[in-house]
């Protein structure tokens, strides 16, 4: 898609713009000789400023057209990192051959902390210069910025000004080692229709994004308003406010359609976001593994695609003016096939790390592996827990979705038995479709173990509604069914009085260490209790495997026959699938 403004440009320059996308210059080169080419060719056509975004690999990211004077910067759609630089260049044109870049250029460069801020002057169907500006040294509590040129265009200090990047990239790491930068949380206002419990929560997910909550309105009403869902009347209370409050960002608690977004906006006159907007934030920052990140990238990409349609309608009425909607419509179908394509291309990666898990699957079912997945609200402590029983060193943090990716660790259990337990992603009330269908790869650990073990905050107030939103869950993920052990977690923070439940739940504090063993024995015994009847016949061969049947297993009766040792038996899930691999029975 381009952003900005298209009013009065032809479709046919729309349409060649558009090809930028799927173009791939050169990864090693600052300024591609070819895009310099298009962007002045362009901007000398149609007279006004040019802004692409450009990758490390060579990718246009984005493009957006201003006027004479001016090109807004288009929103970023990936988070920017606290700890490096966004990871892409930044290269826009100035009409009328000043090559030099503006200060507001320069600010844009230290806030948003792109790789770099490249001005390009273009008169007469020429360029007059290029100029190109890095972060610097840290001083006074800011960085300093670099400034290079204006040069002429085939003067351009390609591999140097790369390395630039390089050196700002590591002056932004070291200046967070030190404690140089200080973050200013966005500002923001919690708005809901549901509960103060659902506010309250939503609260928690603002501030594990890094925001700071200023106010919060709960709103009764018995539906959302279809336009601005809070109706207007209220918004523009609101609006008065944002301003008095200085607000940069309103949260809304229920996913918006991209109309409902707009208006209020609109309405507001800040920037407003809705609840699966924010957790997508929350995963895009917590994700570590190259896994985690395909999956929020698809959650990202499913969640924008149907949103896309609002976009394209006022394109189509800025592009073609009245009772003409092809130009709105191919550029919406043009943005709509590269997220298509986008989509696909994740599934397909994710595919085969899918396939790669079930392989290592199947090993451990070979070697008689049995596996117990921590399953529960986010924050409910399933992380502390599992540190607590296999002595490891998980990432622990007091937030929302401080775990995303799977962690698996050998556990000891009483009985002269073991176990592989799963630390799963947190679930959460209202969690986005779109990633629940994303992660459910991630979260297959859990329907295919043999035990769940189902974490809850007995501390929290609202544990009982907190469990049940895990067990719909569960349901949905096709894990309805399989044997679980509730486990009541942080007992050494609960009320005095507290009701168990249910009756069966073991109390426990992953903290303190409380319960711990009584929780170990419990799933010990729960994983001696699902034991198959067998009968079989052990070669006199393979007496280590009768051996094992006697120690482990439960003999019911055995005999003796020309071929081995016929055998009755009771044996666990685990022992059960070791004896079949091996005596080579599938």
């Amino acid at each position: 898609m381009i952003h900005g403004n298209t009013l009065g440009i032809r479709q046919s320059v729309l349409d060649e713009l558009e090809k930028l996308y799927d173009a791939r210059f050169e990864r090693d080169q600052f300024l591609p000789d070819r895009l310099l080419s298009i962007l002045i060719r362009y901007t000398d056509q149609i007279n006004r400023e040019m802004l692409v975004y450009l990758d490390r690999n060579g990718e246009v990211l984005e493009i957006a057209i201003g006027s004479i004077g001016a090109v807004a910067l288009p929103e970023l759609h990936l988070r920017r990192n606290l700890d490096r630089l966004t990871g892409y260049r930044c290269i826009h044109t100035h009409p009328g051959g000043n090559a030099r870049l503006s200060d507001v250029d320069l600010q844009a460069l230290r806030l948003l902390r792109f790789d770099s801020m490249c001005a390009v002057g273009v008169q007469d169907a020429r360029c007059t210069g290029i100029s190109a500006a890095f972060l610097g040294e840290m001083e006074y509590d800011n960085f300093s910025i670099a400034v290079y040129g204006p040069v002429k265009p085939g003067r351009v200090p390609q591999q140097t000004w790369m390395r630039e990047i390089e050196l700002a990239e590591d002056r932004v790491r070291k200046a967070i080692e030190r404690g140089g930068i200080v973050e200013e949380a966005e500002k923001v206002l919690l708005i809901s229709t549901d509960s103060d419990d659902s506010l309250e929560e939503l609260a928690g997910l603002a501030e594990t994004a890094g925001a700071m909550v200023i106010t919060r309105v709960l709103q009764k009403r018995p539906r959302p308003d279809p336009a601005t869902y809070i109706g207007s009347g209220k918004a523009e209370e609101l609006s008065l406010d944002c301003q008095a409050l200085e607000i940069d960002l309103a949260i809304v608690d229920d996913e918006l359609t991209g109309a409902q977004q707009r208006n209020l906006e609109s309405a507001l006159g800040v920037r407003v976001i809705d609840r699966t907007t924010l957790i997508l934030d929350i995963f895009a920052q917590r994700a570590q593994s190259a896994e985690g990140k395909l999956q929020v990238e698809l959650a990202q990409m499913k969640y924008r695609l149907p949103r896309l349609t609002g976009q394209g309608t006022a394109m189509s009425r800025l592009g073609g003016g009245i009772g003409t909607r092809g130009p709105g419509e191919t550029r919406l179908e043009v943005d709509r096939r590269r997220i298509r394509k986008r989509i696909d291309d994740l599934e397909r990666e994710l595919k085969q790390i899918k396939q790669h898990r079930d392989l290592r699957r199947a090993r451990r079912e070979k070697q008689g592996q049995t596996t117990v997945a921590l399953v529960g609200y986010t924050n409910a402590g399933k992380s502390t827990l599992l540190n607590a029983l296999s002595g490891s060193d998980v990432f622990v943090e007091d937030k929302l979705f401080a775990t995303l990716d799977t962690v698996m660790r050998k556990v000891d259990l009483p009985e002269n038995r073991s176990c592989l337990m799963v630390d799963t992603v947190g679930f959460i009330r209202k969690l986005p479709h779109q990633l629940v269908q994303a992660f459910r790869s991630t979260l297959e650990e859990a329907v295919f173990a043999d035990l769940l073990v189902i974490v809850s905050d007995v501390s929290n107030t609202n544990y009982a509604q907190q469990r049940a939103t895990v067990l719909e869950v569960l349901d949905e993920l096709g894990a309805g069914d399989r044997p679980r052990i509730e486990a009541l977690n942080k007992a050494d923070a609960a009320p005095e009085g507290a009701a168990i439940d249910p009756p069966d739940a073991i109390l426990i504090s992953a903290r303190e260490g409380r319960g711990l063993e009584t929780l170990k024995a419990a799933i010990s015994r729960r994983i001696a209790s699902m034991r198959h009847r067998a009968e079989l016949t052990i070669p006199y061969a393979q007496g280590g495997v009768l051996s094992l049947i006697h120690s482990q297993g439960q003999v019911l009766s055995e005999r003796y026959e020309a071929d081995g040792t016929h055998v009755d038996c009771l044996l666990d899930a685990t022992l059960y699938r070791r004896v079949l691999a091996q005596l080579g029975i599938e």
